[in-house]
């Protein structure tokens, strides 16, 4: 197994689409819930293909970036307010600021934004970058391509003090993609200091990490995409030391019923409990939703779901819980017109029921690489990378 990134699938999709329409496959359905697209991208000074979910604040206004389209042609950082009107915070102009943001975004205590382009800085290789509450772009590094890594393609995840930590698709000792930590400075508009935490290897340990990290008290967990011992995916652990940080393969994805290619990354409930999701494999042939347990010092894994599908139809992007233990999430080409689903997975005795809260059909959006944010309501909010009015994507709403 070879998988590609996103950026790669993405390119391939408009062939597959074609494929697709032999290959749709119905799953059950309950859709009482009412969809609305709140704001279609055009492609030009707006944006558009949007390649991740959004991140919410308390006033209700969402934001993310679309990888297209913006002032510069090279992407854009956005806000859509709660009514749908959207505002382009920052347009990259594919330099030394950036290029094709694919990932999504959070918001410091301040209201600074902060995530990674794929491409771009100073090197080419993408970067970490800060949007803050003025529209002002800052880049806190550029990846040179070389041991430092090369490619993000995940969000961030911010600690106590304002560290960073992200990985890279490519880079590293091996070229296989990292594991970094960006040191916050110790005087504000200070310069940030890169530190790679983990080089992914051959193969064993895992390579190509699509998905970004999750802090659980001072560990980093998250997912490589291929290698490991059967070479389709792992579970991985990263714990510090005074020596640096040591791996430890919580789980070795092996291509069957326990899933492959595991794109999206870990969230993590109040017991501890690791929940992901695999882009194919299964029973169904279109991913698994899984669950880590911890327990005396090993991990149980478990799959909750098996999604109908096709090899590599499902989830790309990491799952949501809301405060019931209800998980959410998106495939991004399966369903009924094989142009990608919005889901919930409710626990009952062991169990877990599949609820479709919408099937995309195109002209309201279809391939969703989207995580999924709540607001007080109730209301889900996400991305669908294309379709809508434009064909450039749309943000979605899914009331109850």
């Amino acid at each position: 197994m070879n998988p590609t990134s996103i950026s790669a699938t993405f390119k391939r999709l408009p062939t597959i689409g074609l494929m697709l329409g032999l290959l749709a496959m119905m799953i059950p359905l309950s859709q009482a819930q009412t969809f609305s697209a709140i704001h279609s991208f055009t492609g030009g000074s707006d944006g558009g293909i949007p390649l991740d979910g959004l991140m919410i604040d308390k006033a209700g206004n969402l934001y993310g970036t679309g990888s297209y389209g913006g002032p510069g042609g090279y992407g854009v950082v956005f806000k859509v307010n709660p009514t749908g009107k959207e505002t382009v915070l920052h347009g990259f102009t594919g330099g030394t600021d950036g290029a094709k943001p694919e990932a999504s975004l959070i918001m410091d205590a301040i209201g600074n934004l902060y995530s990674t382009t794929t491409a771009g800085g100073a090197s080419g290789a993408g970067t970490v970058f800060k949007v803050g509450r003025y529209g002002k772009e800052t880049v806190l590094y550029s990846f040179t391509g070389g041991t430092d890594g090369a490619n993000p393609e995940a969000a961030l995840v911010m600690d106590g003090v304002g560290n960073l930590y992200g990985t890279t698709t490519a880079g590293g000792s091996a070229g296989n993609g990292t594991v970094f930590k960006l040191v916050h400075p110790p005087k504000e508009g200070g310069k940030w200091r890169e530190k790679v935490l983990y080089s992914f290897g051959q193969g064993t340990d895992g390579t190509v990490p699509v998905a970004g990290v999750t802090l659980v008290r001072g560990n980093l967990y998250g997912t490589t995409s291929a290698g490991g011992t059967y070479g389709y995916g792992t579970v991985f652990e990263l714990k510090p030391s005074k020596s640096g940080w040591t791996e430890t393969i919580l789980y070795n994805f092996q291509g069957g019923n326990d899933g492959d290619v595991p794109y999206a990354g870990l969230i993590v409930d109040p017991s501890g409990n690791l929940y992901g999701a695999a882009t194919g494999g299964g029973t169904g042939a279109g991913g698994t939703i899984f669950e880590l347990s911890p327990s005396n010092g090993a991990w149980t894994f478990t799959v909750l779901y098996n999604i109908p599908g096709w090899t590599l139809s499902g989830p790309f992007r990491d799952l949501m819980m809301d405060a019931s233990g209800n998980l959410y999430g998106t495939t991004h080409c399966d369903g009924s017109y094989s142009d990608g689903t919005v889901y919930k997975l409710t626990p009952s005795g062991g169990t877990w029921t599949y609820t479709s809260l919408h099937e995309f059909s195109g002209s309201d959006g279809y391939f969703s690489y989207s995580n999924l944010v709540l607001d007080e309501r109730g209301n889900v909010y996400g991305t669908a990378s294309v379709g809508g009015a434009s064909n450039y994507g749309v943000v979605f709403k899914i009331a109850p």
